[in-house]
């Protein structure tokens, strides 16, 4: 390998390969090759054209507490009204849609038929939908929890009582985490929750509740920095979905060099002494191609890479990485001419009878549909019709499972049948639905999650093979944190400081957790 790079390739174009390959192209002379799998670039942040409606895989607020991310952000795509993006930028929209949206956030839980508060609050209305019964469980088993704490937190189970007592994990925390992972709570990792749920506790949502009764400074309203990820009240959304970012940074790197190649699965990987000298690859019409390489990139599903490694990885490495789980999803997008509520008249003079809701978490125990996104509420940009409305209806399934293989009209009946059992929607109101999967979506913290670090120890001695990402990584992140990943791995190769120990520090030191005291302020 030698000491300048003249070949990185990258695996993956989603935010982390394309933040690494946009990273190399404006701070170095390397042009990298991007190796994208599917026909699009964004990878789970990508946005799903049908019809002229959008759909947004997932559902992506654009908020970060990283400075660099935000800025690098709104460097791509400003907020309205701002100067006019970077002349070098390869326009696929008109530049004045080329802007981020300040959004309000509201999520909310739907449970009993009723909409609950979340993160869940002591209002008024969340008391009268509880019941003074349910309500005084809550409130003995939460003061139990606090006093008589579970150490060591075996398991996520353990995790949610610490934090919330047993009475409100039953609640509203089990059955809606066992629907998205297919798994009892008392079988994943507590890690999934240091990552997701992270500082989140009752204790925390109340002072927020109170922080919002006072005067709020002047400025954007963005920076949330001292507020939990899960209570942030606003966020940016690019205005055609978060597709539309990933676009328009794809054509950067194109414009700065890169290539960027769509339909290329990645079929092996050769290694020879501490590092990767050959990436093999097959394209979308079926054709072989490979490349010799300096440093590789990957954000690729790590049972793949080594699986797809040559020669093969040793027998325990590949053991654990066979035993490594995801969970894969499938959205439904339904367009309506109204939801079953009654109308409201917005400023415009229409009547839409639409919920105010960016997404809702569905924890009705008789219905398999888990998260209910509104498109509208994101960005009205995402509808083609302003008159009707636009929802992501998101299964938690396992690739091959009964749900995974319905047909799509089989599947997509089944969200309108669900949205009208739980009374949301009537099913004559359905205009049109189109269905997506994702395999992969979210790498799981069970199955032989707890033997990874034998897969980061190997990989890691591979000195020119950075892991980055969600899937690289098999960690819960977020796009921002899988592009801090990516900056730092090119950082790394740019420094020749191959450390690849502050790359697994994010989304695990305090910062990332959102934990800081307020000492370190």
């Amino acid at each position: 390998m030698s000491s300048t790079p003249t070949r990185v390739i990258i695996i993956g174009g989603g935010p982390a390969g394309l933040t690494a390959a946009l990273e190399l192209t404006r701070n170095s002379a390397i042009k990298p090759l991007v190796l994208e799998a599917l026909d699009d670039v964004g990878g789970i942040s990508r946005t799903v054209e049908y019809k002229g409606n959008r759909m947004d895989i997932g559902g992506h607020r654009f908020f970060s507490k990283s400075d660099w991310v935000m800025n690098w952000w709104r460097e791509i795509m400003p907020l309205p009204p701002s100067p006019p993006a970077p002349k070098d930028l390869l326009n696929h929209v008109p530049a004045a849609d080329r802007v981020m949206l300040l959004r309000s956030r509201l999520s909310r839980i739907f449970f009993l038929r009723k909409f609950f508060d979340y993160p869940i609050s002591l209002s008024a209305q969340t008391m009268a939908n509880l019941g003074l019964w349910r309500l005084f469980k809550i409130g003995v088993t939460y003061c139990w929890a606090s006093l008589f704490q579970r150490k060591p937190e075996k398991h996520l189970e353990d995790f949610f009582i610490n934090r919330f007592g047993r009475e409100l994990y039953r609640t509203f925390f089990k059955d809606y985490t066992e629907k998205v992972w297919g798994v009892p709570c008392d079988q994943i990792s507590p890690a999934w929750g240091a990552q997701r749920v992270k500082g989140l506790s009752i204790t925390r949502a109340l002072l927020h509740a109170l922080r919002t009764l006072l005067p709020k400074a002047n400025g954007d309203g963005i920076a949330q920095k001292n507020v939990d990820t899960s209570l942030i009240e606003r966020f940016l959304y690019p205005k055609y979905g978060p597709g539309q970012m990933w676009r328009i940074v794809r054509d950067e790197v194109i414009s700065r060099g890169g290539e960027v190649r769509l339909g290329c699965c990645v079929t092996q990987l050769r290694h020879a002494g501490n590092g990767v000298s050959r990436v093999e690859w097959m394209d979308a019409i079926g054709n072989h191609h490979g490349a010799d390489c300096d440093f590789v990139v990957s954000s690729m599903p790590v049972k793949d890479l080594i699986n797809a490694l040559t020669p093969p990885a040793p027998a325990k490495v590949s053991e654990v990485a066979n035993g490594l789980m995801y969970r894969d999803f499938i959205t439904v997008g339904v367009l309506l001419r109204k939801l079953k509520l009654q109308p409201v008249s917005p400023p415009d003079g229409r009547l839409l009878n639409l919920l105010p809701d960016t997404w809702i978490y569905i924890q009705e125990p008789d219905v398999r549909i888990g998260r209910l996104q509104i498109f509208n509420n994101w960005s009205p940009a995402l509808v083609r019709d302003p008159d009707t409305i636009w929802l992501g209806t998101e299964y938690f399934c396992q690739e091959g499972d009964d749900l995974w293989q319905l047909d799509d009209p089989e599947m997509g009946g089944l969200a309108a049948r669900e949205l009208a059992k739980i009374g949301l929607i009537d099913e004559a109101d359905v205009l049109d639905l189109h269905v997506v999967r994702v395999p992969k979506a979210y790498p799981a913290y069970f199955g032989s999650y707890d033997r990874f670090d034998e897969i980061r120890e190997w990989t890691d001695s591979l000195a020119n093979l950075f892991l980055v990402g969600r899937n690289g990584m098999h960690r819960y992140n977020n796009q921002d944190h899988s592009m801090t990943t990516a900056k730092m791995a090119v950082d790394a190769i740019l420094s020749g400081n191959l450390d690849k120990a502050p790359l697994w520090s994010v989304n695990v030191e305090a910062e990332y957790h959102e934990e800081k005291q307020d000492a370190a302020k």
